[in-house]
């Protein structure tokens, strides 16, 4: 009997200590600092030519190192490089040469803008295992020739050829020059907005190279001040605001052989992009996109590089815009290709013929498709991810090439991201869902899980011991019969006979979603730590977002702020009358675009939110770049109401409630200037409001204990005024 006590009583200690920590409050440092919730990674994922084998990035005792592993088993193979074996060399990334017997392998890498950087490389041949110097100096978008013989590369503007063989560096062009002539490389706005930075290409053998020039001296500069020193130094770049001059853009190429360059005939009278260009499987013929500056009407030509006579095969045209994807793919045949769009007002696969002609529509139906994969022509199969089981969810599809025996390779329900073998043997999935971080797993091509590569057990064992609230997705109907999908997080303690405040987030720009069956990562942790004091935590996508097909996504179109608002201030009204919610007390957050929508929905929602968070807003879209603003609202001169009807500093004299702006000074995408106009517009109407600037930081603010920082002004404020 009194063994019996004694083990009764060490049990209930043992449930009291468990309720303890299953209470357990997140604290900002957890997510900001300690980094505590850090989930793990399967980094710098690299499928080998034999289609069994891949290699990924690894670190640990202070080194970095490649590895390769079997995709079957797991087991480690070999070691390709490890940075201790040589003095002072610590790389960041690697690719490999088309035969995989060299590597390059940039180091001391520094940032350019967002995505752009450069960097020092170096070649690591694995079969002498010697490393060798590309070049003096630093050098951006290093690329090894198709034969492993030589290297292109771009310095100070100007394209470079180094022969690996004869150590001989050949400079393509000369004429590169800051802020006037980009050879190779991206201006800034097509290295944001048609999100890439390379621009040159190596054709199939290896004898040709395909680039852009820029030219930018029509292109008005803008300039940040840098507060680092006695005397603040100065970053001026050529940034193009809506309506104003663009670069003018020609596409050349350059024969190896024999040093010549020819222009590519692709010009037109009118304005116009060029957002992608590719080589065909003949190594004399270079697909190029042309859009016009409406980003409506895309042109899809094929050009001779022998001579650069041109020919359009087809044109596609939309009555808003055209999105630009990396989905095309030409086939082995030489005579087809496969092509994503959204002209039947879903985003599908298509194949084409090299004429110009549709053969056949892939993939049907009223879904988005949302990756493409790749297409294995051995099996003939095509392999994507689409929404079609919910604008929440993602799946990860096969379909034979002639669009028959579609079916399904992932089976939990969530959102699901593949990385394909290059045989199609294999795929790595990516699956998680709102209450689950991430799990890796190994798939063979029919959908069988072969084995997990990572299940972030040690991430979930670590969210046991917190007190946790579930993400709960919902749905309404607005007034105007728009039926739009949200998420909530509720108090771990909830008690649905208290009524309490809510605080929204949202982004809500053209073609995103917040409101995904996803893991949040950090953002999901601080809305956890805001509900464990006593904050309901509320997200819903507005029309203009997608998944939900171009008709709602392009709903927006040329009045971009105005749909998206009405759509907010609806959600905060159906809050409101839950019988759970204090109508009176709902704030809403934003950053970037989110940050544009929280301002609007202060001001035009004055009566229904009683505070509002933006950090790094749009105030004014004149302020914002020409390819980003037209494309949804063309251009001021074109549609002047457009832009300052739903801009919100032409709307400062209806704020009431309580309004924190955030800005980073160096932010070179939405620019500090939009907050300084916002504030002079505020102090002009004598509207009181709380404004914090982050010196030298950029459009993400982070570094160091910055974020930690900006969190603890974010609650704090919430706190107080919420």
């Amino acid at each position: 009997m009194k063994i019996k006590s004694t083990l009764v009583a060490f049990a209930s200690i043992l449930l009291a200590h468990s309720s303890i920590a299953q209470e357990k409050t997140i604290q900002l440092e957890d997510i900001w600092a300690s980094r505590t919730f850090s989930p793990e990674w399967v980094w710098g994922l690299n499928s080998m030519n034999d289609g069994v084998h891949y290699s990924s990035l690894n670190y640990g005792n202070g080194n970095v190192y490649v590895t390769e592993y079997s995709y079957e088993t797991g087991d480690s193979v070999s070691t390709i490089i490890d940075s201790k074996n040589f003095e002072d060399l610590s790389f960041d990334d690697y690719s490999f040469s088309n035969n995989e017997q060299k590597v390059l392998l940039p180091t001391a890498t520094e940032s350019i803008y967002r995505h752009s950087t450069r960097s020092k490389y170096y070649i690591y041949d694995r079969e002498t295992t010697d490393i060798l110097e590309l070049s003096s100096g630093k050098q951006r978008l290093a690329q090894f020739s198709p034969d492993a013989t030589k290297v292109a590369f771009v310095r100070e503007n100007n394209i470079f050829i180094k022969d690996l063989k004869s150590d001989i560096e050949t400079q393509v062009t000369t004429d590169g020059e800051t802020n006037k002539i980009i050879n190779g490389a991206t201006d800034w706005v097509y290295e944001e907005e048609f999100a890439f930075d390379n621009g040159f290409q190596w054709n199939a053998n290896g004898t040709k190279i395909a680039f852009y020039r820029f030219n930018e001296e029509a292109v008005p500069e803008f300039s940040m001040d840098m507060f680092s020193a006695l005397y603040p130094s100065q970053t001026r770049f050529k940034y193009p605001k809506a309506g104003e001059a663009n670069s003018t853009v020609e596409i050349f190429i350059y024969d190896v052989a024999t040093n010549e360059i020819v222009e590519a005939a692709i010009e037109t009278e009118d304005e116009f992009y060029i957002p992608r260009i590719k080589w065909t499987k003949n190594e004399n013929v270079l697909s190029v996109q042309r859009m016009n500056r409406h980003q409506n009407n895309l042109d899809f030509i094929l050009v001779n590089a022998n001579e650069g006579s041109a020919k359009t095969i087809f044109t596609e045209t939309d009555n808003a815009y055209i999105d630009v994807t990396d989905n095309l793919t030409f086939l082995n045949d030489g005579e087809h290709f496969v092509w994503t769009s959204e002209k039947s007002g879903f985003n599908h696969i298509y194949l084409y013929n090299l004429k110009g002609k549709q053969v056949r529509k892939i993939t049907k139906g009223d879904y988005e498709v949302t990756d493409f994969y790749g297409v294995d022509e051995t099996n003939n199969t095509v392999y994507f991810a689409s929404a079609e089981r919910s604008a929440m969810h993602r799946d990860v599809y096969a379909v034979q090439l002639n669009g028959r025996n579609k079916r399904m390779l992932t089976n939990e329900v969530g959102t699901n991201s593949a990385t394909f073998s290059s045989s199609y043997k294999y795929f790595i999935n990516q699956h998680s869902d709102a209450n689950t971080p991430y799990n890796f797993s190994l798939f063979d091509a029919t959908g069988t899980e072969v084995r997990t590569l990572k299940d972030n057990s040690i991430l979930n064992e670590t969210l046991g011991n917190y007190a946790l609230s579930t993400k709960e997705f919902f749905n309404f109907e607005t007034t105007e019969g728009v039926n739009l999908n949200g998420w909530m997080m509720k108090p771990h303690d909830f008690d649905e006979t208290k009524e309490y405040p809510v605080f929204m987030y949202l982004y809500g720009g053209p073609g995103s979603q917040q409101v995904t069956d996803a893991w949040g990562g950090s953002n999901f942790l601080w809305f956890q730590m805001l509900t464990q004091q006593g904050y309901i935590v509320a997200c819903v996508d507005n029309r203009g977002t997608g998944a939900r097909g171009a008709e709602f996504k392009k709903s927006t179109y040329q009045q971009l702020g105005k749909l998206e608002t009405q759509d907010q201030i609806e959600a905060n009204r159906h809050l409101a009358k839950l019988p759970y919610v204090d109508g009176s007390r709902i704030g809403i957050f934003g950053w970037s675009y989110g940050a544009y929508m929280s301002s609007l929905c202060l001001l035009k929602g004055a009566d229904d939110f009683k505070m509002a968070i933006a950090v790094a807003p749009v105030t004014n879209w004149r302020y914002y770049d020409s390819i980003y603003t037209e494309r949804y609202m063309r251009t001021p001169q074109e549609n002047a109401a457009g832009y300052d009807d739903n801009s919100p500093i032409n709307h400062v004299e209806k704020l009431k409630g309580k309004y924190l702006l955030i800005h980073g000074s160096a932010d070179d995408n939405v620019h500090y200037q939009n907050t300084m106009e916002m504030t002079t517009a505020l102090v002009n109407a004598n509207k009181q409001f709380d404004l914090f600037i982050y010196p030298n930081k950029n459009h993400g603010i982070y570094g160091g204990y910055t974020r930690l920082h900006l969190f603890t002004k974010i609650t704090n404020f919430i706190k107080e005024n919420l």
